[in-house]
């Protein structure tokens, strides 16, 4: 394939029909430790999505979530692929779930894609802009904060615990006043920051170099999100947690109460 964003595209497309096409059947839990497992749905989507990937780009390095990295250690040019993100919803009959790839290169992504099994959708950036594809053609996406829901990462790990937790930033009435929590459990949550289906995305931990993060990041970076780490730095040099809203005045609202947090914490 000639272009990075086609190939991302095509990557997420064999593991979303993976996913879907398992989706309901018994399913094999692969147990990882500390409450967290994959499933025999995750090891073969990972499987399709790399068969693709190194059939049109067999020199390119590739982390996997399943597979681990593979191909030269460098920043050259390097894909981060994770097969099943929301693997706890999808082994609980719950369609909420993303299938993700990013290109990344000296620390900007080139190109990434999201797939949604179940909604049919696929979301997909060349760096510079981004759109969902259907059938009657490519739509570019708009952020957008007019549903004020927010969504809230309560999974760990919880890297500014007990100075800061999202679960308190639910519970606080200024939030409450302005946003809506939500909690889906999925990466997707951020892509859906760039398509303007959330206001903003939180969450805690160095989402740095991971395949859960890479490809939503992509999609918000390229439609002008607004995306810092939890103290409104950047997220790439600290790799301290992540909030990416659609646009200044959210950020600057929900940043306002992150803040507060930890300055409650340090008095």
């Amino acid at each position: 394939m000639d272009s990075d964003a086609d190939l991302a595209i095509a990557v997420v497309a064999a593991g979303a029909e993976v996913v879907a096409a398992r989706y309901g059947t018994a399913l094999e839990r692969l147990d990882k430790g500390a409450g967290d497992f994959s499933t025999n749905a995750d090891v073969e989507a990972e499987a399709a999505m790399l068969a693709v990937l190194r059939r049109a780009r067999p020199s390119d390095a590739v982390l996997g979530e399943e597979s681990g990295r593979t191909g030269a250690a460098s920043d050259e040019r390097t894909w981060l692929i994770d097969p099943l993100c929301g693997t706890h919803n999808y082994a609980a009959r719950t369609p909420v779930v993303a299938v993700n790839a990013a290109l990344a290169s000296s620390g900007a992504y080139l190109a990434a894609a999201v797939a949604d099994p179940f909604a049919l959708e696929l979301f997909w950036t060349d760096g510079r802009a981004a759109f969902v594809r259907a059938a009657d053609g490519d739509t570019p996406l708009v952020p957008s904060a007019i549903s004020r829901l927010v969504d809230l990462n309560l999974d760990p790990p919880f890297s500014n615990a007990p100075t800061f937790r999202a679960a308190t930033l639910a519970a606080d009435d200024r939030f409450n006043s302005r946003f809506r929590p939500r909690v889906v459990s999925t990466s997707l949550a951020l892509a859906w920051v760039a398509t303007g289906q959330r206001a903003a995305y939180v969450t805690d931990g160095d989402v740095r170099a991971s395949v859960h993060f890479a490809a939503g990041l992509a999609l918000c970076e390229s439609t002008g999100c607004v995306v810092t780490d939890l103290r409104a730095d950047d997220w790439r040099a600290t790799g301290d947690g992540l909030l990416a809203a659609a646009d200044a005045e959210t950020h600057a609202e929900l940043s306002a109460l992150i803040r507060a947090q930890f300055e409650r914490a340090r008095d």
